[in-house]
């Protein structure tokens, strides 16, 4: 399991990286069977979030550390070095560009793009 990471260097300059979820087997919902559980990463909120087809923003930082899980629709995001991915349902992006120069996104679907957000600060 992993999900894309997008991080901020000390220049500014925002970059991707592919980060892998480290699962163990535990006791998870007694009395079902041992099942594979991350550690747990403390979320503040939770959101839902609709981008219509056609929707390009310009450049920016994200306002907090969060997580996009994508539902439906596609979408590209440009981090400000250039790099680009493109994301679909079942995609994971957690966003911790919180400074520096940010990313651009697009709608690439031809219908709107839907999400669950979930937030960290």
């Amino acid at each position: 399991m992993h999900y894309q990471l997008l991080f901020c260097d000390e220049a500014g300059e925002s970059h991707w990286r592919e980060v892998e979820v480290p699962l163990s087997e535990q006791v998870f919902a007694p009395p079902a069977q041992d099942i594979l559980v991350s550690a747990p990463d403390a979320a503040q909120a939770m959101i839902w979030l609709r981008l219509e087809a056609g929707w390009n923003e310009p450049i920016h930082p994200t306002p907090k550390r969060q997580l996009l899980i994508c539902l439906s629709g596609r979408i590209r995001v440009t981090a400000s070095d250039g790099e680009a991915r493109d994301f679909g349902p079942g995609d994971c992006w957690r966003m911790e560009d919180t400074s520096g120069k940010g990313h651009h996104t697009c709608v690439t679907g031809t219908g709107a793009f839907d999400c669950a957000i979930v937030q960290f600060d």
